[in-house]
Order: structure tokens, then sequence, then C-alpha cells
């Protein structure tokens, strides 16, 4: 029989042997707890979702619209853009421990526990803010228990790695209102059509009640809920003492203005270029729509914002909102092929079609510089070169078919030079270029300059008759502008990923000259004239301070004003999208739309004369004759020539053959100087 003091002595080497264990266990676990935080502080947290919504920067770097599944996109607020009523209307009924616990209600958690063991099931929880924080940023919300793991795990980083009030801002910003509105700030706009900071006590408690069920407590289709809803977030500001008893009762009393469901303003600037880029980054630069809605990219365009600001008022002030008349302006800089601004309808709000890219519009006499320039580079005419203008049949296809055009009004003006042609917008001289030029070769030569769309040879060409989009038409002016040479059309000039990463880097581009310089530049100087008196650009002429070049284009259905500046290309189109008829006043809408912009967007940009390549001689001739003048012509006129294509025979009107010519350089051609440029766009 074993002796009593050796039994008491194994009972306390047990005894011991037990609290050892207590003691090493509860060491391991501290040192496992400090590894499992050590180890969570320094592990970063995973790219919040609502941090992966890519981004569209304008030219300044500033953000033009956030790509989001939703739709909506706000910036976020900071918690003093937030209205105070809001904050505690959302800690009252949320949260009311918030600034006192580590990220977990403990007390809260032990009853939930208690419920669903009672429940055998996970009927309850007691989520804080935090945690709510870390479901809807990393999270699926289903109920399991290693989502429940995860939950704790990111609460837990969340309260390590931010501050209180760094951790309501972001939950503010993040979380769900309904009906596609995000964040607070996207709320109070959809909901009342105000900041967040402007919220009053009754807005703040309906707004706070409805993260709890967007859909069952929206004010929109669920009224009594949300109002029942509203109440209880006030009962909960009188238990926690934010507010009285009979502000509660004011506040559930008060009649809310809700902003008419669907009537919310656009929330992102150029709508349409940002549509434009969407479809250009996903079909052409290797960009799936998952990536661009959750990627986490920026996407650095060419949009300038001035540019764009005056393109979008432009069309504000030159286009009634009550007609049905429907317009597109795009504006592209020659020298870089860079897309400054675009417009692709009046009011993206009711119609979300991007005319800008239409390729159904027929440009009508805008595409006659395209054919003029062909003549220009083929050297087959000059600016002197003369047709009569008058009713004409012409035969084509080996004498197969004929054509039979008019002028507008059936204005004839008998015996006209290029010049005069541009500036009238004739349609016999235009048809009997093309003829002389040859169809083909016009083709050709609008395809160097980046028009794409399909063009028929036949004589009508001269006149437009071929669908081409805006952007195109901005785009083959600004290769005339640009001295002949096209640099690409370019919107996107880098994507990063969320780590700063490149994902694409827009190709350095030096251009392709494809017109003789001297060439375009003679087309330049003859397209000025269409702002001169006489012109079909004169009538906006004062609205623009700077030289200018383009042309007016008028079909039964479309109405066109195409032209450039040394540093803007910019086609605006003015009809209907129905094909229906527009009146004169609706075809005198695109001339004053684009000279508002042009003068606004460069309204800080000095004047300039197009430059003046080699190859471009000026000299004096006579202009009844259209030789060089003498010292006895009375009509003298500075004309400019693509080089070998000017006169060589002196005009004998006005006092015989031999006699030398008076002004430039004795009358000998000279390379055309920039002075000489100069002095002939101050005079106008």
């Amino acid at each position: 029989m074993p002796h009593p003091h050796h039994s008491k002595t194994k009972r306390k080497r047990r005894f011991a042997a037990f609290l050892k264990l207590i003691l090493a266990t509860t060491i391991t676990l501290f040192i496992a707890m400090g590894c499992l935080l050590g180890y969570l502080y320094q592990k970063s947290l995973p790219v919040a979702d609502t941090d992966r919504n890519s981004r569209l920067l304008d030219s300044q770097g500033s953000i033009i619209a956030t790509f989001s599944a939703s739709g909506r996109s706000y910036e976020p607020v900071t918690l003093k853009q937030i209205s105070p009523w809001l904050i505690k209307a959302t800690l009252s009924v949320e949260d009311r421990k918030f600034y006192d616990h580590i990220g977990f209600d403990l007390k809260g958690m032990g009853r939930a526990v208690l419920v669903n063991l009672h429940e055998m099931d996970r009927a309850q929880g007691a989520s804080t803010l935090t945690q709510q924080l870390a479901r809807n940023l990393y999270l699926s919300h289903a109920k399991t228990w290693t989502r429940k793991a995860k939950e704790a795990m990111y609460t837990a980083q969340l309260e390590m790695k931010y501050s209180k009030d760094e951790i309501l801002q972001m939950y503010l910003n993040g979380i769900y209102y309904g009906h596609g509105a995000s964040g607070i700030e996207a709320a109070s706009e959809m909901y009342f059509g105000k900041s967040a900071a402007e919220l009053d006590l009754a807005e703040s408690a309906m707004l706070a009640g409805i993260p709890k069920g967007p859909t069952y407590y929206s004010p929109y289709t669920h009224i009594d809920n949300a109002k029942k809803r509203q109440k209880i977030v006030l009962g909960s500001m009188v238990d926690t003492g934010d507010i009285t008893q009979q502000e509660a009762e004011q506040a559930a009393s008060e009649t809310l203005l809700f902003k008419p469901q669907g009537q919310q303003q656009p929330l992102v600037s150029a709508p349409y270029f940002r549509d434009y880029v969407k479809k250009l980054v996903t079909t052409q630069l290797g960009i799936s729509e998952d990536q661009l809605d959750h990627g986490g990219l920026n996407i650095y365009t060419t949009l300038d914002p001035h540019a764009q600001a005056a393109a979008e008022d432009a069309v504000t002030q030159g286009m009634d909102p009550q007609s049905e008349l429907e317009t597109a302006l795009v504006s592209i800089d020659p020298r870089t092929g860079y897309v400054k601004a675009m417009v692709g309808g009046k009011n993206y709000k009711t119609s979300q079609f991007n005319h800008a890219l239409a390729k159904t519009r027929q440009p009508g006499s805008s595409f006659k510089p395209i054919m003029y320039l062909t003549a220009l580079s083929s050297k087959t005419m000059t600016g002197l070169s003369t047709f009569n203008s008058e009713p004409t049949l012409f035969h084509y296809d080996n004498n197969r078919k004929t054509y039979q055009p008019s002028n507008f009004g059936e204005k004839y003006l008998g015996e006209i030079n290029m010049q005069e042609a541009i500036a009238a917008s004739d349609n016999i001289y235009a048809v009997n270029t093309l003829l002389k030029v040859g169809a083909d070769n016009v083709v050709a030569m609008a395809k160097k300059l980046g028009i794409v769309s399909p063009l028929k040879s036949v004589p009508s060409l001269a006149l437009g008759t071929s669908p081409i989009s805006p952007f195109e038409m901005a785009s083959a002016f600004a290769v005339i502008s640009n001295g002949g040479k096209r640099m690409p059309p370019v919107a996107v000039l880098k994507i990063t990923d969320a780590a700063g990463e490149v994902l694409y880097q827009a190709p350095e581009s030096s251009g392709d000259q494809v017109v003789e310089p001297a060439a375009a530049y003679v087309l330049t100087h003859l397209m000025e004239s269409v702002f001169e008196s006489g012109g079909t650009g004169s009538r906006v002429a004062s609205m623009i301070k700077r030289p200018v070049a383009g042309k007016t284009g008028t079909t039964d259905t479309d109405a066109w004003m195409v032209g450039y500046t040394p540093e803007l290309a910019t086609a605006v189109w003015v009809g209907y999208d129905k094909g229906r008829s527009i009146t004169t006043l609706d075809g005198h809408r695109a001339a004053p739309i684009f000279a508002q912009f042009t003068e606004t967007a460069l309204n800080n940009v000095p004047p300039k004369i197009f430059t003046i390549p080699a190859g471009v001689v000026t000299v004096y001739v006579d202009e009844s004759s259209g030789k060089l003048a003498t010292a006895d012509c009375p009509d003298k006129k500075l004309e400019v020539f693509v080089a070998g294509t000017e006169p060589t025979e002196y005009c004998s009107l006005h006092g015989g053959e031999n006699k030398h010519p008076s002004g430039v350089n004795g009358g000998n051609p000279e390379e055309h100087s920039w002075w000489s440029g100069f002095k002939r766009w101050f005079k106008q």
C-alpha cells in the first residue's frame, strides 16, 4: 500500500507539471499570436475591389472618368467633406463602439455565438464597421467559416495599418447604397442631387439606413420600408445621445425631396471620348473589359481639358436643346496626331451614339480640298487654273454615262480659278477638276491622308457623296495643316497596371510625308480664302483672330465645317439621325461652332501663320490674264505656286509683252517668305 506522503508528492508533481504545461502553452500562444500579428502587420493587404477600378486621365493628369461595372464614378471624399449627421447616424446604427474596440466587438460576438449555437446555424452576426469594410473590400458575402477566418485576418490588418478615421472614411466611400451608387458621395448626388457635405439630419438618417438592405430599404422602390428604417436610425441616435427625441421627431416628419430616378446627370466628363477609349483599349490594345473594370489600370490619354471644355461649350451654345438636330466635333493636333477634343452628340444622357465616329454621313463640299490637293500635288493644275462655271452635262465611263450637277441656288460664276471655286464652293469647277485628275487618283490621295471609308470613283465623289466620319475628316485635314506629313491619330499614350507596370506605350512616330509640303501649303493658302469676303465661311471670319484655313460642306441631310490652324484640325458636323433633310438655318450651325471652338481652345496661344516650306514661290499676277503682272497692270495679286508651276509669260493686256513686271524681285518668282505670308494675313 502506497505511503500517504508519496501520493501527496505525486499530486504536487502532477499539478506542477500541469501548471508548467499551461504556462508553456500560454507562452507559446502569446509567441504565436505575436508572430501572427507581426506577420499580418508586415503582409500587404490585397488590392481592394473599390481600388481596382481603372481610371482615365487627361493630358494634364486629371481624372476624366473611372471605369467600373456600375458606371458610376466619384473620387473618394474625406470625413470633413461628409455631413457630421451622416457620420453620427451611421455609427449609431452600425457600430456604436467603433472608436473603442480593436476591430472586433467581443461582447457582441459572444452573444452572436450563443444565438447561433441555440439555432444550430450562423443566424446572427456582430460585424463591426472594420469587419464590414474587410468583407466589402476583399471578400464575398458567403457565410462560410473560411470566409470568416479571412475576414478576421483582414480586419486585424486594417486596424493595424489604418487609423479609425481612415477606416471610417474608407467604409463610407465604399459602402453600397443601391441603384449602382457606391460611396456616400455618389449616393448623396443620386438620391438628393447634393454633395455629402450638405446632407441634413433627415437625409442622413435615410441614407444611413439603406446599406442594411439596399433593395429592401430603397426610397425609390420601397419608400415605406425606407421611412421605417429612417425612424430606427433616428431612434438609435437618440439612444447614443447624438440628438434629442424632439429632433428625431422633426427629422422623421420632414418631407424629403428625392431626385427623380433616372434623371441623374452624367457622372463623367467627356463621355463620348471615354466610350471611344474604352472600345479602343479593349479591341485594339489588348485590354479585357474585366481588366478595365477591376484591374486598377491608369489610362493616360491625349485629351486636352481646356480644348474639351471649349468644344462642349461651343456645342451647347451652337445647338438648340429642344431640336432633334444632332452634332459632332473632333479636334486633332496636326503636329502630333493627338486627339485633343471630342464631342459625339448634343446630349450624352439622351443619346450615347458617337456621331464623331459615324461613317454614314456625306461630307459634301468639305471633301473638295482633298481633290484639289491631288491636282496641286500632281502639278496638273494650279490656283490659277480655270474652268467655266455654267450648267454642264458631264460624260464619263467612256461616254456611257452622264452626270449633271448644279450649283447651290443655281448660281454660276462663269470663268473662275481654283481659289475662287474653293471660296464659292463651285460644284461645276469641282467635277471638272476630278475628271481632269482622275477619280482613282483622288481616292488614292484620300487614303494617304488617312481616310479608310470606302470611296466610289465616280464624278459625284467631287461633291462628297461617299460617306466619311468626322474623325476621318479631322485627321485628313490635319495632314494638310502639318505640311503633308501624316501623324497617326493617337488617343491613348500609356496604360499602367495597379503596380505601375507599363502595359502599353504608344509607339513613337516621326510621321510619314505623304504629300509634298509645297502642295499642302499652296492648298492652305487657297483655303484661307473661304474665310475672306465672298467665301462660304466669311460670316464667321470675325470670330477667329488668327490664320485659319477650311472648307464648308452642305448636302440635303448634312452640314460641315472642317478646317485648321497650325495647332488644331477640327471637323464639325450637324444633321439629323434619321436622314431627315436639314433647313438652311440648320446648315448654318456648323461654322459658328467651329469658329467659337477654335478661338476659345487657342485663346492662350498666340496667332501663328502656317509654316511656309521650301518649294513654294510667290509672284505677282495680273488678275485679268492670270499671267505675270507688268508695271502697267492695274490689278495685281500676289499668288503662291508649287515651284515649277508658276506662270512664265508676262501679261500683254496693259502695255505690251516686253515690259518687266512690277513687284517681287523685279517680277521674277521667288521663294515664299514668312514675312510675305504674315503681311497677307495681317491685311485680311
